[in-house]
């Protein structure tokens, strides 16, 4: 997250999707909070701007995430958003974490984030256009490229998961580590 120097103005949140076949990135700018349904709206946006024009025919995909967050493994919230991802995109969701202390190992971390700080380095965040517009225009010499939008949408934080919401998730733990690797279907 990046604080402003205006108090008035909250954060911005960056919550990218990277492609390790295409080199292309996205990040959604999110203004509100970092929540489940916030990682799940990117991903979301992610697949209906670039995603199924690059994989028409998928039917799965595979994410892989931190440990911890808005997206941890031990979110309830991330579980049901997820499942409502599946069911509006139709697409079955296998999701693996990285352990705990050990999210540098995410490709996203090195091969995209990292370029867009260096994008950024000595140019003031003085707004969110200027956000979007810096992680829009990072490239590189080895073909990344990076879509960005602004996420003006409101994610409520600490948003309670009943027993029955959670019951509904169609999640089906991996064999190894089924706590961080798991799998979930559309209804």
């Amino acid at each position: 997250m990046h604080d402003f120097p205006d108090p008035k103005k909250p954060k911005a949140i960056p919550y990218g999707v990277y492609d390790l076949t295409r080199n292309e990135g996205w990040v959604s700018v999110g203004i509100d909070h970092d929540t489940a349904r916030f990682a799940a709206a990117s991903i979301k946006r992610w697949w209906r701007k670039m995603g199924r024009k690059r994989y028409p025919q998928s039917k799965e995909l595979l994410i892989t995430a931190d440990c911890g967050g808005s997206n941890s493994s031990r979110t309830r919230l991330w579980k049901v958003a997820l499942q409502e991802l599946a069911d509006e995109l139709g697409l079955r969701l296998t999701v693996c974490h990285f352990p705990p202390g050990t999210s540098k190992w995410n490709k996203i971390e090195h091969r995209m984030f990292c370029h867009i700080t260096q994008n950024w380095r000595g140019r003031p965040l003085v707004s969110y256009a200027v956000i979007v517009q810096l992680i829009g225009n990072t490239r590189t010499t080895a073909g990344l490229k990076i879509r960005s939008e602004l996420d003006e949408h409101v994610y409520p934080p600490k948003e309670k998961v009943t027993a029955e919401q959670l019951a509904a998730v169609r999640l089906t733990p991996a064999a190894f580590h089924g706590e961080w690797n798991y799998t979930v279907d559309p209804h």
